[in-house]
């Protein structure tokens, strides 16, 4: 039975229930039922009456519930109006969109649609007014104006503009918006029937301008095509798209860059008429006349640079050739003479890059005039007086000469070459030029044509290969590396080996690593035997040693780990054959049977090569050491080889060359592989005399740490110690590896300390032992200190007593330990109690020899004991100073050690340790960064404890200044090497308290800038003559203490800066009273000034200082009245601050 008559009948209020049954028959996948199979079978007359009842049904339950009121309804839960539900009324609404859609589909030409016409309208209005939430039924009736708009019915304007405003809408506000992108590209020509000056349409202008803002839209294929189209909508939008996308370009990356450039391309392609010449003129020659003008630290430059670039790569398309030599005939030509360098060079990148500017259409005669003009501007560019243009000039003529070799003369491309090659490859004005030769000249390499030619004229610059400047050696590498890559000649013909050899040995890592490339298959033929190897490795060595060592420290990176082994192995054949040994007796009978002919007469007796083979073993396991500990069965196999026959070769190689490399391989292997050797290390470094240096004993320390037998180091280095100390009672029996009587060597013990704590190896080796032996250590160092009190008491020395230099340095390492133990176990605070310990000893025992003495005993003693107790006070602050920098200080350590460095500094003798404290100062302020303090979990706890303890320091700093102060006043030659000693620390405690902009620390600034005004006020008003009121040009001319602090603020933009607000500050809050400190703060600028720093921070202080100055004018007429003067000399350099 048909449908018709039952869905019919079912369209009208009365029946809506059976009509929405319908829908859901349609929409459900099972059931045979289709609304689209319906309609299409319905006559004309039924489906007049079909959407008629439609429109009624519609209309029906639009009035009982508008849609207007649907999200009021939804929010409210229809409270109100319980009688109409919103649900049913949607659904209605979405069928009667269902059966108009499929109705469009099945209208035929010359249909009456005018009832049809009226749902849609009805619809229309419904989709304008729907609540976000309702998305599905917003879509389905988008779809339907999609459908209408399409078919190209009536009215089709009104509802195509609609569905293009919404999906742009959601195009831009959804995150995957690709579906959308389709419709709006799908809908683009609804554009055409739209007027872009209209105020209607300004809603829609905007949106299509943040399309332009969407990488969404600018990456899809869909999205770019509607970008391209809207170049040819309007002819004034052009100028509009154009402005918006340069307003974004500073925040694009390269690859959004390089998908703009191509809708550029495109939108240009595609264009005629008006809007081709608007898109040549207003678009893409914009583009050319920035890539001319913008400087390159521009953040835009590149991006430009970029867009023009893709218009020159589009080169040989004739319409494209044409357009380029139209838009740059006005610009480009110009540019390349103008007296700017930055244009000139910009305008060569341009100009070469889109050689040969021609219009196509002209006679053959003319484009070879016009490109004779053109090789001839480049040679003249090769001349520029600029750098930078003959650089650029540089890489423009070498790609015109890769890209164009085949058609230009043959005396051209002579000239050229001659020109890069003989004279600005050694241009000694510029190492840029010179740079830029080579790294150009391997654009030219990569055309085979040029080789014959670049074989003859290379040779000539091989000197370059020690050039002064180290960017030119690397580039004159990287394109010898491609001239052996491109076959184009024999690198060794361009530059001799021995030229080579001697860069490499002495040369950085940058240029040696590139020489290593050049020469690795030369000196390791990995494809040749072993032999031939260890022959080119001898080879290596006699012409220089050097330079094998360099090698060999990068073959690892350009072979792979087993040939490495092999070459080892092979190595240690071939110096087997230089000893007579039953030690592995068949492999080295082996060795001598295969290499004997070829290595002896090699070798010989020669220790520099024996020595230098020894050496290339060491370099290359170190190379390997970590591959080897992965592969435990090549390490086993490795250590066995050369563990069989080390002690013959120690027996052997006596010579000091070979012990050295000797004792390295050693320490590569467990201690059972060389036992005759690792039993006697220990001996040894007792037997060493006290005054040896670590080239001595470092090796053998290595040796032992690496064999995991740092203990028995740190036995005997704590005997030492032990034993050195006075006896005051029997001692305790120690129980000591070795029974051998030697002297207690105290400074040989402290050097060895010293060395294991400065290299990381040892450090860790010596760290893994745990903590018992070094607290054992760590009580004996402290025991030291008993020591230092005898050197401190004024009775008279003991002989027997370790001297007092001995004695400070067991003090810093004493202290030193304590750190490294409070790193190992940072969750007690027992070394750091210990430190604290020593800073009250030190305020007990050490700060008062610093205090002034009375009689003249006193006065003796205090010569001799002063500088001891300085030098203690020195020591200790250094290493707190390291406990500081690294992070270990708790909140009670900072605070006693800025108790300590108060009380120092209230000494006597205190500002003897100004340098020291300042140091102290800094690493507190560092600790208390405002960021990290912004950031910390308690942010109010650490701002409280930073404001107390900075305070402290703010303090501390404001003794120390005035104890500069007075030092200058009292004894001026000893207070200005003070201040010198000060510098340093100054300068890093004011880069730590310039991040500071408020209190605490934010009042540093505000004590030097009063220090700096009073003492140059000091001496403005002791001025009696006229002739004496000069204005300052330099630090050189303030006073001593000003000097010191200006020279320090001068050096940092930052510090500067700082300065100048506070000067800004002070002016603003009218602190400065009086003639002569205005005058002073004006002298403090124009020293700024001279310097040339800080121009906006500058007149910004020279501003807040015109405002005051006018108060204290002076109206004398007395031409020598010295207050006139002043104010004269003050004006007229605040004019010129004002005017620079």
């Amino acid at each position: 039975m048909s449908k018709r008559e039952p869905f019919l009948e079912a369209a009208c209020k009365e029946h809506v229930e059976d009509f929405l049954r319908f829908i859901q028959l349609h929409k459900d996948k099972t059931e045979p039922f289709d609304v689209e199979e319906v309609v299409q079978e319905m006559p004309r007359d039924q489906r007049l009456t079909l959407w008629g009842k439609l429109g009624s049904l519609l209309q029906d339950v639009l009035q009982e519930f508008p849609p207007e009121r649907w999200a009021d309804g939804r929010e409210e839960g229809m409270e109100v109006e319980s009688a109409v539900d919103p649900t049913h009324v949607m659904a209605v609404v979405d069928g009667v969109t269902l059966v108009a859609d499929v109705s469009i589909k099945v209208l035929q030409d010359g249909d009456a649609y005018s009832a049809l016409l009226e749902i849609i309208r009805r619809l229309h209005e419904v989709l304008v007014s729907l609540p976000v939430s309702e998305a599905p039924l917003q879509l389905h009736v988008r779809t339907l104006c999609m459908a209408w708009w399409k078919k190209g019915l009536e009215e089709k304007e009104q509802f195509g503009r609609t569905a293009l405003l919404i999906s742009l809408q959601k195009s831009i506000i959804l995150k995957k918006p690709g579906v959308e992108i389709q419709r709006v590209w799908s809908l683009h020509d609804v554009l055409l029937s739209l007027d872009y000056t209209s105020e209607e349409n300004k809603q829609i202008v905007d949106l299509l301008l943040q399309c332009f803002h969407r990488p969404n839209f600018i990456r899809n294929d869909d999205g770019k095509r509607f970008l391209v189209f809207l170049f040819s909508w309007n002819v004034d939008f052009i100028w509009v798209i154009h402005a918006t996308i340069k307003n974004q370009l500073e925040f694009c990356s390269k690859t959004m860059t390089s998908h703009i450039m191509e809708i550029y391309f495109r939108a240009w392609k595609k264009a005629s008429g008006d809007f081709l010449e608007t898109i040549e003129s207003s678009c893409i020659q914009d583009f050319m006349q920035n890539a001319i003008f913008l400087r390159r630290t521009s953040p835009v430059y590149a991006k430009v640079r970029q867009i023009v670039s893709y218009f020159h790569s589009r080169k040989g398309y004739n319409k494209v050739d044409k357009m380029l030599c139209n838009l740059y005939k006005p610009i480009l030509w110009k540019a390349l003479s103008v007296p700017n360098f930055e244009v000139r060079a910009n305008a060569t990148l341009l100009f070469t890059e889109a050689f040969p500017v021609h219009d196509p259409e002209q006679s053959n005669k003319n484009i070879d005039e016009a490109v004779q003009k053109q090789l001839d501007m480049a040679m003249g560019l090769l001349d520029d007086p600029h750098p930078v243009v003959r650089s650029n000039a540089t890489l423009g003529v070498c790609k015109i000469l890769a890209k164009c070799w085949e058609l230009l003369p043959p005396t051209i491309i002579a000239d050229f070459l001659k020109k890069l090659v003989m004279e600005l490859a050694v241009d000694s004005s510029s190492p840029d030029v010179r740079c830029s030769v080579f790294k150009c000249l391997t654009l030219v390499l990569d055309n085979s044509l040029s080789h014959p030619i670049l074989e003859k004229l290379l040779p000539t610059r091989k000197y370059s290969l020690h050039d002064t400047s180290e960017k030119v050696r690397v580039a004159f590498l990287d394109m010898l590396i491609r001239v052996k890559a491109a076959r184009a000649a024999k690198f060794w013909d361009v530059c001799n080996l021995d030229h080579l050899l001697a860069r490499l040995a002495i040369d950085s890592q940058s240029v040696s690593k590139r020489i290593v490339e050049l020469l690795f298959k030369s000196f390791f033929p990995v494809n040749e035997p072993e032999k031939e190897w260890c022959r080119r490795c001898v080879t290596l060595i006699q012409m220089n040693p050097m330079a094998a060592r360099k090698f060999y420290q990068h073959a690892h990176k350009h072979t792979a780990s087993t040939n490495i082994i092999k070459l080892m192995l092979a190595i240690r054949r071939v110096v087997n054959s230089c000893i007579q040994t039953d030690c592995d007796l068949s492999e080295v009978n082996d060795s001598n049977k295969e290499s004997s002919a070829q290595a002896e007469p090699l070798l010989g007796k020669d220790m520099a090569v024996v020595s230098g083979l020894l050496e290339v073993v060491v370099i290359l396991w170190r190379s390997v050491e970590k591959v080897l500990k992965e592969n435990k069965e090549a390490q086993k196999y490795t250590v066995a080889k050369f563990g069989n026959v080390m002690a013959k070769y120690f027996q052997a190689f006596e010579d000091e060359r070979c012990t050295v490399p000797l004792i390295l391989l050693a320490s590569f292997m467990p201690p059972a592989a060389v036992p005759t050797f690792s039993c006697g290390v220990l001996s040894r470094l007792r037997r060493m005399d006290s005054g040896a240096v670590p080239a001595q004993y470092g090796q053998l320390l290595d040796c032992m740490c690496s064999w995991g037998q740092a203990a028995y180091i740190l036995e005997l280095v704590t005997d030492w110690l032990t034993e050195a100390l006075p006896k005051q009672g029997d001692n305790t029996k120690r129980k000591v590896r070795i029974q051998v009587t030697v002297e207690a060597k105290p400074d040989l013990a402290l050097a060895y300390l010293e060395y294991l704590f400065s290299h990381t190896l040892t450090r860790e080796g010596v760290l893994a032992l745990g903590p018992q032996p070094l607290k054992q250590l760590h009580t004996v160092l402290g025991s030291w200190r008993s020591v230092l009190n005898t050197h401190l008491s004024p009775a008279t020395e003991d002989p027997k007593s370790p001297g007092v230099e001995t004695a400070l340095k067991v003090f810093v390492h004493h202290g030193r330990l304590a750190a490294h133990l409070r790193h190992a176990s940072p969750e007690g605070r027992d070394y750091l109690l210990s430190l604290e310990h020593v800073a009250a000893w030190v305020a007990e025992r050490v700060l008062p020899l610093l205090a002034k003495r009375t009689s003249d005993e006193e006065e003796e003693e205090e010569e001799k004991l002063q500088p001891l107790a300085a030098k203690i006070t020195e020591s200790f602050l250094s290493v707190c100073r390291d406990v500081l920098l690294v992070g270990l200080a708790d909140e009670t350590f900072k605070g006693q050690i800025l108790h300590l460095c108060s009380l120092t500094l209230l000494s006597e003798a205190g500002y003897l340790c100004i340098p020291a404290v300042l140091l102290i100062l800094k690493e507190v302020a560092d600790g208390y960064a405002p960021e990290d303090i912004k950031h910390h979990p308690a942010q109010e706890q650490q701002e409280a404890a930073a404001t107390v303890v900075l305070g402290v320091v703010a303090n501390i700093f404001q003794k120390i200044v005035e104890l500069l102060a007075c030092r200058l006043r009292k004894e001026p030659e000893e207070g200005k090497q003070l201040c010198q000693s000060a510098v340093p620390g100054l300068a890093d405690f004011l880069q730590a308290a310039q991040t500071w902009d408020k209190a605490p620390l934010g009042g540093v600034f505000s004590t030097l800038f009063a220090v700096i005004v009073v003492e140059k006020r000091h001496l403005l008003q002791k001025i009696t003559h006229p002739e004496e009121v000069i204005t300052p040009e330099s630090v050189e001319d303030m006073p001593p203490l000003s000097s010191v602090l200006l020279s320090v603020i001068l050096k940092s933009s930052s510090l500067t800066r700082a300065f100048l607000t506070e000067v800004s500050s002070s002016c603003d809050s009218e602190a400065i009273v009086s003639l002569t400190e205005m005058a002073a703060v004006l002298h403090v600028l124009a020293v700024i000034s001279h310097a040339g720093q800080s121009k906006a921070g500058l007149k910004s202080a020279a501003t807040s200082v015109q405002l005051q100055i006018h108060k204290h004018a002076v109206a004398s007429e007395d031409a020598r009245d010295i207050q006139r003067l002043i104010y004269e000399s003050s004006m007229k350099t605040l004019n010129e601050i004002l005017d620079s």
